[in-house]
């Protein structure tokens, strides 16, 4: 590092210091019955979760700084296996897989590190973060006490906890990371793997104490989690459900506390509140809580089709900094409110003694009083519809209905979660380049696969995910059917455990179906008029992501597992046992066409229009928008597909699935601008079904606050929120559209306020 780093890397960490964040300190980190202990200090911990892969290395900082400037304390990110070891001993951590470099931007801006080793993670990522290439080693069971994955799995903690070792950035060398997870959520499916359950976790356990970090570990959602390891919570409110620490010597850990869900295609968002994110929050500080994770601070994108089933390429948009890293307001700065107040009466917190008071039936005080005089308290109203009126040592206190405020000194209310100060703000996407111009496209049509065509052939349907390893959500099957007029009017039925199958026959467009989240596969019934003689018969299985949770992963199958063609008369034909033809990928896939160099090894057409036909690629060049406003795809228009830029996929799309609402789940896809090059940028779609690219833009983002919408508490100031609601849907002018978070929020409130 050049002195001129050195000095910046030094007035990071002094702004970081200025600003109250937490300081790395070296020693070994331990810990009590009250909290995390670090530097010999105790701690209250408040991270959030901020994933390297799901955005990019010059994205990192200013999330990491958002972050800090938000009252954080420390960042949590999963270690990513299938993107780290693609394949068996060679290894990754380039680019935004740059693992290192993440940790130590950490450390550069003040701020501690919870590292979630694994690693299995879940996480709505690629078979749970676990490579495919370990569901081919011989007699293998995952996350089970399983000899082939215990040595492949302890062999990867290891590599992650040597190389951090080896930068020192475990807080016992001086580095940043102050604790550190192994598993993930094991107890959901340990019951599934009966007597080789238990000693799983326990192995987990001593595998990862055994490798001398000098930090604690921990296993959420593991309430048997053996010590020194300590159990810890996830959910959306783990100050009710979490039965606490399994050991009285062990703190009370939060390690997910979910700011929003993550989306799946078809599905509405869903919103959380400021103010029920900061209730019980501090609910969970207030019954002893030390440590909350925001699970996500920042939820990124899913590049590369790396998102799970049926999961949008956006991921927790709704986090306090939205998918672009765009601060969300008001649950940014309502947050940040929250961790100051907390942080003001930290010294009554960790060392006063506890107490609760009932102040009403629902409604009751959390008291910490210190020795040396500190004071503080919880003051909680548990109704849900009611404000309450309560007294508390001599003074009368106003709680909002399901809320808390924090007395810093048992007296002044210094926040209370239910009363948001801040601005509310809206998004804007603006378009920047409209690809309105046919001549500005060339297009291709993929290729149809017959039996004659297929590169690989069987007799009978091969598994989907075995067969394409995963490196693509596409399977061809073909194979031919000779019919007879005496069959009568036929009924092609294809049964698949994929998530879309499309049909054709004879090399034309028959029909599809897809599946819906929570069911087993997709059922295809459709009346074919088959010509009479041979009959080529083509299915194209579509996997919208790979599965990422439950038992025995590796057992998981896709693709059709019957095609059968009913006549009348009683007549059918069993095709399933038939020789087919198999090609994983389509073509255009396979030359990768999407590429600057195997973009010449398709025969473009130049010019297109709205198309007809399934299967379309779509190509076009634009320039870099002025500015420095994140870049956001528009594809309100197509159908379903993928997109490249720059030969880089940046996610899979399905603007056609809509919500019961009738709007797509996502029609915006994040571009990040380190992807583009300043002009001549090559932006290439398939489309799998039908789409309109003439109506495809660049756009940019952007965040701004529209007027005060603080939260009403006078018939003047809720006029004052109804006027910058009304103004938050006015919007004909501009080809944007604001974001439905605004709405959302502002509905919730109203609609609380009404009843």
């Amino acid at each position: 590092m050049g002195v001129a780093a050195v000095l910046f890397a030094a007035a990071v960490v002094a702004a970081a210091m200025a600003d109250g964040a937490a300081a790395p300190a070296s020693g070994n980190v331990t810990y009590d019955g009250r909290s995390l202990i670090v530097g010999g200090e105790k701690k209250i911990v408040f991270s959030g979760s901020v994933h390297y892969p799901r955005s990019t290395p010059e994205m990192w900082p200013r999330l990491i700084q958002r972050g800090r400037e938000g009252g954080l304390d420390a960042i949590q990110t999963y270690v990513f296996w299938n993107l780290h070891e693609p394949l068996q001993g060679r290894y990754n951590f380039e680019g935004r897989y740059d693992l290192v470099r993440f940790i130590k931007e950490i450390q550069a801006q003040g701020l501690y590190a919870s590292l979630r080793i694994g690693p299995y993670i879940e996480s709505e990522w690629k078979f749970g973060g676990l490579p495919f290439w370990l569901r081919d080693v011989s007699g293998i069971v995952f996350r089970s006490d399983n000899e082939p994955f215990k040595f492949h799995m302890q062999r990867f903690v290891t590599k992650i906890t040597n190389m951090m070792k080896a930068e020192g950035l475990f807080a016992s060398q001086g580095g940043p990371i102050i604790i550190t997870q192994i598993e993930n959520e094991y107890q959901t499916v340990e019951a599934a793997f009966h007597e080789k359950g238990p000693p799983y976790v326990r192995w987990a356990a001593a595998t990862a104490v055994g490798l001398n970090t000098g930090v604690p570990w921990m296993m959420c959602k593991q309430d048997d989690a053996p010590d020194p390891v300590i159990n810890s919570c996830n959910g959306m409110n783990c100050g009710e459900t979490f039965k606490g620490p399994n050991s009285p010597g062990k703190p009370s850990l939060w390690t997910e506390n979910w700011t929003s869900m993550y989306q799946r295609f078809g599905e509405e968002p869903y919103v959380r509140t400021a103010q029920d994110i900061a209730f019980a929050t501090a609910l969970f500080i207030a019954k002893g809580g030390s440590f909350v994770n925001y699970y996500m601070y920042h939820g990124g994108t899913n590049l590369g089709g790396f998102g799970s089933s049926f999961v949008s390429t956006s991921y927790y948009d709704e986090a306090p900094l939205d998918e672009y890293g765009l601060v969300w307001q008001p649950k940014w700065a309502h947050l940040k409110d929250l961790h100051a107040a907390v942080k003001s009466v930290s010294q009554a917190l960790l060392f006063g003694q506890p107490s609760n008071i009932s102040l009403g039936p629902l409604q009751e005080a959390f008291v910490f009083d210190d020795t040396s005089g500190k004071c503080a308290a919880f003051l909680c109203n548990n109704d849900r519809r009611q404000i309450a009126n309560v007294q508390f040592r001599e003074a009368m206190y106003v709680l909002p209905a399901r809320s808390i405020s924090i007395l810093s000194d048992c007296q002044t209310v210094t926040f209370n979660s239910g009363k948001v100060r801040a601005q509310w703000g809206v998004r804007l996407n603006t378009a920047a380049e409209v690809f309105n111009s046919p001549e500005r496209w060339e297009s291709f049509n993929d290729t149809i696969l017959s039996m004659a065509t297929a590169p690989l052939s069987a007799t009978g349907l091969v598994e989907q995910i075995s067969t394409t390893k995963a490196e693509t959500g596409y399977l061809w099957y073909s194979t031919s059917f000779n019919y007879t007029p005496n069959f009568g009017k036929s009924v092609l039925h294809v049964h698949s455990l994929s998530h879309v199958v499309h049909a054709f026959i004879n090399g034309v467009y028959k029909g599809s179906s897809q599946d819906v989240p929570g069911e087993k596969g997709t059922v295809l019934d459709k009346t074919i008029a088959f010509k009479s003689g041979k009959n080529d018969i083509s299915l194209l299985s579509v996997m919208v992501g790979m599965p990422d949770a439950g038992a025995y992963l590796e057992r998981r199958v896709a693709g059709i597992q019957t095609v059968i063609i009913r006549g009348s008369a009683s007549k059918s034909e069993n095709l399933s046992n038939y020789k087919w033809g198999f090609q994983p990928g389509l073509w255009g896939e396979r030359m990768k066409i999407y590429t600057r160099d195997g973009y010449f090894r398709a025969n473009w057409t130049t010019g297109c229009s709205p198309t007809t036909r399934r299967l379309t690629w779509f190509k076009t060049t634009f320039d870099s928008p002025s500015g420095t406003d994140p870049v956001a795809l528009n594809l309100n228009s197509m159908g379903k597909g993928e997109a490249w830029v720059n030969g880089v996929n940046i996610g899979r799309y399905w603007v056609s699935h809509l919500t019961p609402k009738g709007r797509p789940s996502q029609s915006l896809y994040h571009v990040p601008r380190s992807f583009l090059e300043a002009s001549g940028n090559l932006l290439v779609l398939l489309e799998e079904e039908i789409g309109d690219p003439l109506r495809v833009s660049i756009d940019t983002v952007s965040v701004q606050s529209i007027c005060d919408c603080r939260v009403p508490n006078s018939k003047a100031s809720r006029s004052q929120a109804c006027a910058c609601k009304e103004l938050s849907g006015r919007d004909s002018s501009r080809r944007g559209l604001m974001s439905h978070h605004f709405h959302a929020v502002n509905e919730e409130y109203f609609l609380r306020q009404k009843t």
